[in-house]
């Protein structure tokens, strides 16, 4: 028999396929060529492998640290 505990992990389940398939939907924007922070320009292979990318890698270190 299914209690509180299962209901609300099937809820919590349910919300985060949502949220996955919303995400797959996105447009893809293309990635920048130079970084947004530094105007120094972005790897090729940072590019493609990070769609969407706008930052190098060193700044976007930064930027999550600071969060």
């Amino acid at each position: 028999m299914a209690d509180a505990v299962d209901f609300a992990n099937d809820h919590a389940e349910y919300f985060l396929q949502l949220s996955l398939q919303r995400l797959a939907r996105l447009p893809e924007k293309p990635s920048a060529q130079f970084c947004e922070d530094c105007d120094e320009p972005i790897p090729l292979a940072r590019q493609q492998s990070v769609a969407g990318c706008e930052t190098c890698v060193d700044c976007q270190g930064l930027r999550e640290r600071r969060r």
